[in-house]
Parts: C-alpha cells; sequence; structure tokens
C-alpha cells in the first residue's frame, strides 16, 4: 500500500468512532487496491483518490455525521420554531422593556432605547440558543426517532377554518408567559426597579441561590412548549422534559416561599406582605405546576 493510499485512508478513519476504524481502513484499503487493479494502471492512483473524494465528506457518510448546520431533517421544525419566537415572543419582550422603563418614571428616549436594546440583545438570544440547540440535536445520535424528525402526514394539516396559530394558541400563549416571567425576574435582578424611602434602589424578589433553579426550570418550560410548537404535539418524551423542568422551578420556589425567603428584605420594610401569602402561594405554584404536568402527559398519549 503507498504513502499516498495510506494518508488518504488514515485521514478518513480519524474522523470516524474508533470501534468502525479497522473496518473502515480494510474496506478503503480493498476498494481503493480493486479499482487501481481493475484500470490495470497503477500510477492512476491519484485519480482514483480524487474520484473518491474529500476525506472529510468520505469520513461523515461513514459516520453519518451532518456537513451541515442544521440538516433537512430538522429544518422544517427549526423554521416553524424560529418564526414563533421572532414573530410572538420578540415583539412582546420589547413591548414589555418599552413599559418596564415608562413605569420606571423615565421619558421617552430612554424607553425607546430600552425597546431598541431588547430588540437587539433578545433578538440575538432567540436566534443563537435555538440554532445552537437545532445544532446539537443534528449531530446528535438521539435525532433518529426524535419527534422533530417525525414524517409529516396530512394529519399536520390545520382544520378547515382554523389556522395553525388558532390551534396552538394555548401553546404560544404558555411559552410566551413563561419567557416573559423569565425576563422579568431577570431584569428586576438587574435593574433594581423599587425606590426605597432612604432614595437606594432594591431588587422587589430577594435573588438568592435558590432563584437559579426557579430561573433555569422556566427556561426549560418555555423551550419544551416551544419545542411542542415545533413538532405539532406533545410526545411522551417531551412531556418528560416539561415535567423536570417544572419540578426544578416549582420545588425551590415552593420552598423560599415556605422559608419567607421570597421578597427583598428592603422592599418589605416599606410593604407589609400577610403570613399567609406564602403559604397559598407556594400551594398555588405546585398545584398549578401540577396541573399542566398532568396536562401535557394527557396530551401525550
Amino acid at each position: 500500500m503507498s504513502t499516498l493510499t495510506e494518508r488518504y485512508v488514515q485521514e478518513v478513519v480519524r474522523r470516524i468512532p474508533g470501534d468502525q476504524r479497522d473496518e473502515v481502513a480494510g474496506e478503503l484499503r480493498a476498494t481503493i487496491a480493486d479499482t487501481l487493479e481493475a484500470r490495470g494502471a497503477p500510477e492512476a492512483e491519484r485519480d482514483v483518490l480524487i474520484e473518491m473524494g474529500d476525506p472529510i465528506r468520505l469520513a461523515a457518510g461513514y459516520a453519518d455525521r451532518p456537513l451541515t448546520l442544521i440538516g433537512p431533517e430538522l429544518y422544517p421544525a427549526y423554521t416553524r420554531l424560529m418564526a414563533v419566537l421572532l414573530s410572538t415572543v420578540l415583539p412582546l419582550t420589547v413591548a414589555a422593556a418599552v413599559v418596564l422603563d415608562v413605569l420606571d418614571h423615565n421619558d421617552a428616549g430612554s424607553a425607546i432605547g430600552a425597546g431598541i436594546g431588547a430588540l437587539f440583545a433578545v433578538g440575538a438570544q432567540l436566534v443563537v440558543w435555538p440554532t445552537a440547540v437545532f445544532a446539537l440535536i443534528e449531530r446528535s445520535r438521539l435525532r433518529r426517532g426524535s419527534a422533530l424528525t417525525a414524517p409529516w402526514t396530512p394529519d399536520d394539516l390545520p382544520e378547515p377554518g382554523r389556522s395553525p396559530a388558532r390551534r396552538t394558541a394555548r401553546a404560544y400563549a404558555s411559552a410566551v408567559w413563561d419567557m416573559l416571567l423569565l425576563a422579568l425576574i431577570v431584569w428586576q435582578h438587574a435593574a433594581k426597579p423599587y425606590g426605597t424611602d432612604g432614595g437606594e434602589r432594591a431588587e422587589v424578589l430577594l435573588w438568592s441561590g435558590w432563584m437559579w433553579p426557579v430561573v433555569a426550570g422556566l427556561a426549560g418550560m418555555a423551550l419544551a412548549e416551544l419545542v411542542r410548537i415545533a413538532v405539532g404535539g406533545w410526545n411522551l418524551r417531551l412531556a418528560t422534559g416539561y415535567a423536570a423542568a417544572g419540578a426544578v422551578f416549582a420545588l425551590p420556589l415552593a420552598w423560599v416561599l415556605y422559608r419567607h425567603e421570597f421578597f427583598d428584605p428592603a422592599f418589605l420594610a416599606d410593604v407589609e406582605v400577610a403570613p399567609a401569602f406564602y403559604t397559598v402561594a407556594a400551594l398555588g405554584v405546585l398545584a398549578v405546576t401540577a396541573g399542566d404536568v398532568v396536562r401535557r402527559f394527557r396530551e401525550a398519549v
């Protein structure tokens, strides 16, 4: 085996999983040798390798690894999700940023600036993170059999007189609510919108270590809702993911409420909150989240 062929084979096999390398290397060497023998021209080795193509492309075929960021199987679900995010979530988030800036007693110029800032900042996040998630799914073995790659059937067509947007209005509302709530929690932590009697700025909700899983759970719930919109319905795997995100969100939040550590002490210095509020709120969070999870599983089966 010549040095040129061996270099080509090694360039291919180093890009595929280790358990396939010996088999693929033997197959490639045999293919190249048989082709050269059939042509009866050993000097045609360079031409044979050119015909076999770029080693990166050949290795991708052996490893079933896509050479596109998002392939044709996932592309329809990706475009549906992006349409929802950019036509629904982004405008509402920008509007919320403007309203919150106005409520903070700023002038029109400040409110416009807040809206433009939210448009670019949130818009970039809504494009980058879903694209990154879909790119990872594209390269994952979980792509096979995923609801995202389920074949299209006529059942996916909208019912007469009803648009897809109306059919999934509840999912839209739930996803938007989760994302706006997430944005509000993060915003009040960063902006400290409450002005105390001493003229200092304070949070309304106390950002403790428990708030991180609450935020992560909200993000997971919103993501599950958006994927549900993209694939056109719930399945058991997606409902299980929503349930896990719901637990990450609800359990720490209920614990914080139970311990009366929900509001910032500076806010409580000016506002009196009845002790019963914490108990009712904790039970409400658990009940509402559990009800949402049950509904998702009912729709999945």
